[in-house]
């Protein structure tokens, strides 16, 4: 009996160990598993609030960017016009294109205007075959919150084109105040597609959520237009009241979706949140390997343990690994530290530069602004003996012809008299256009930017310059058309074309043939100002340099050679182009040629 249960007992202390040894393996693995999982949950949650956050940042700052324009577009005196007279058709039309051109400066998918009853008089879509124009939006939120006098917002599907969009509506006050509410109001529809897109293939799932609960927005298909939870009676009715989400039906996300760890962002005025979903898998995933790694490195350790009791060099060689892990491990904490460190220096001088940047932009903005009101005082005291004998001649005409009154005034001959005082007064009024020129030109611009008459523009230049061509003995000859409106600051134009007018006399100035001819004509949708003069032209050395600040083909004293270089600068801000280009007759035949183009702000059909 003593015999047989001998070999017995070494066997149950071998399976009690192993035993021992498995149930610590698989504590410790269970124990590295909760601790990787919530490890790795924490970090897909730190990084889904910071990409939570940027996106929400983008989202507010887009939705911001048009928060004042309905605004804006309301005071314009076309827009209460067109309200307080809706049957003008003039008016209408005119409205219509406004509101187009404000849709493609704006990037935004639609501006219409509704008079108080919420009916569209006038939109950007008026062209369309689903035009807002004649649809009648009061029962919207955002048209009752902006003809009570509130601004209005709302996302909604459009019942006239079923594309969905955030609804922006601004009143608009009626100037007499008589009526005591608006007269209308300026809504615009922006999309917000591109963000739905944008989330697209991201780790995360987003989703824009309104105060209901409802998904309408969302990088995921077909999660649109769910609700995170069933939706109460009350929201369904005022969903269904406002059409909000017309033609589509509000289910919840499925279960699995809906059971998804969520960080969320608020976003905009209608109490919004961005939601981003996790999905755990990767946490889990992680999990699982970091319990299958413990439980390698327990396996290590126990063979470790049993080489251990065998190889006692073997073992002072494996502590010796591990430490030397351990102070890698620690070098590398280091190295992430300084890293991190260093990124935030960078960010802080990244910031400081811009900073200076935008210093450096403004005071090169007041200074060109300075080199313009320059250039013109410059070309005025140019200009001035010229204006001189022009202001001299017809004074001097005035005199003779007031002598000249007096005398037949003794001599008791009234029409003589009224007619030298007609001659008088045609004298006064050519000098009271000449001075009014010069006030206007000599005026500081304040960048004020608006439609101009380009072929008015061009003749206030050739009248200030008039006394120098005929000083000079010069002839101008102008070629244009009756009218081409560009937008710009009319000044400044003005400045210009003095400039390239100017240049041409003073090339003429020493050439047997003094001769500049100015032309008007359209290029497609550009006004295109030639000026060609007869002077000896320009070397290729001095072309492929007139545009640079101070440089003058003119002698010493006669230029400073900024009026190319400003003028330049002026016309590529109105976002047209100056240019020298050859002649006619190509480049041996002798004088130069300037190219001045302008965007027009007329048609083809209206210019015609």
């Amino acid at each position: 009996m003593s015999s047989a249960t001998a070999p017995a007992k070494p066997r149950v202390r071998v399976f009690a160990v192993a035993g021992a040894w498995l149930l610590a393996v698989a504590l410790a693995c269970a124990a590295a598993y909760h601790f990787s999982a919530e490890r790795a949950g924490a970090a897909l949650r730190a990084k889904a609030e910071r990409h939570a956050a940027a996106l929400a940042l983008d989202l507010n700052g887009a939705l911001e960017k048009v928060e004042t324009l309905p605004f804006v577009i309301s005071l314009q005196a076309q827009v209460q016009q067109g309200l307080q007279h809706p049957g003008d058709a003039a008016r209408i039309d005119a409205l219509n294109h406004y509101l187009a051109e404000v849709q493609q400066r704006a990037q935004v998918a639609a501006a219409y205007v509704i008079d108080h009853n919420g009916l569209t008089i006038a939109a950007s879509n008026w062209q369309d075959v689903q035009t807002f124009v004649g649809n009648n939006y009061g029962f919207r939120p955002y048209a009752r919150a902006a003809l009570a006098g509130d601004v209005g917002r709302f996302y909604a599907i459009g019942t006239t084109t079923s594309l969905p969009g955030y609804f922006l509506a601004h009143p608009v006050a009626d100037p007499g105040g008589s009526h005591g509410r608006p007269l209308g109001a300026v809504v615009l529809k922006i999309s917000l597609d591109a963000f739905e897109r944008s989330w697209a293939g991201g780790d995360e799932r987003a989703a824009l959520v309104d105060r209901n609960g409802v998904l309408f927005l969302a990088s995921q298909p077909d999660w649109k237009y769910r609700s995170l939870k069933p939706l109460d009676d009350a929201a369904r009715r005022e969903i269904a009241a406002s059409q909000q989400y017309t033609g589509r039906r509000i289910d919840p996300l499925p279960a699995a979706a809906a059971a998804l760890p969520v960080v969320e962002q608020p976003v905009g005025p209608l109490g919004w949140r961005l939601m981003l979903f996790v999905d755990p898998a990767p946490a889990r995933q992680a999990a699982r390997a970091m319990a299958f790694g413990t439980a390698l490195l327990l396996l290590a350790a126990a063979l470790g343990a049993h080489a251990w009791s065998q190889r006692r060099a073997h073992a002072r060689s494996l502590d010796a690994a591990r430490a030397a892990l351990s102070e890698a491990s620690t070098q590398l904490e280091q190295r992430i530290a300084e890293r991190t460190a260093e990124l935030v220096r960078a960010n802080r001088d990244l910031a400081e530069r811009y900073r200076e940047l935008q210093q450096a932009e403004q005071l090169l903005r007041e200074t060109q602004n300075e080199l313009v009101q320059a250039g013109k005082l410059g070309m005025l005291g140019q200009m001035a003996a010229g204006m001189t004998h022009e202001l001299n001649q017809p004074l001097t005409a005035v005199k003779a012809f007031a002598d000249n009154a007096v005398a037949f005034l003794d001599h008791g001959d009234p029409d003589s008299v009224r007619e030298n005082l007609q001659h008088i007064s045609d004298a006064c009024s050519r000098m009271g256009r000449l001075i009014g020129q010069l006030k206007g030109f000599a005026r500081k611009s304040e960048d004020l930017v608006g439609p101009v008459d380009l072929a008015a523009s061009i003749r206030n230049a050739a009248l200030l310059l008039e006394a120098d061509y005929r000083q000079h003995g010069a002839a101008l000859s102008i070629t244009a058309l009756p009218s081409a409106r560009v937008m710009g600051d009319s000044l400044r134009i003005e400045q210009v074309l003095v400039n390239l007018m100017k240049n041409a006399l003073d090339a003429v100035a020493g050439a047997d043939e003094r001769s500049v001819h100015l032309v008007l004509a359209r290029d497609g949708d550009d006004a295109v100002v030639t000026i060609s003069d007869s002077g000896p032209g320009l070397a290729p050395q001095a072309r492929a340099r007139l545009f640079e600040p101070f440089f003058t083909t003119k002698p010493s004293g006669q230029g400073l050679g900024l009026g190319l270089a400003i003028s330049s600068s002026i016309v590529q801000a109105m976002g047209g182009q100056l240019a020298a280009t050859d002649p006619p007759g190509g480049r041996g035949v002798g004088g130069a040629q300037f190219v001045l183009r302008l965007p027009l702000l007329d048609t083809e059909e209206e210019t015609a």
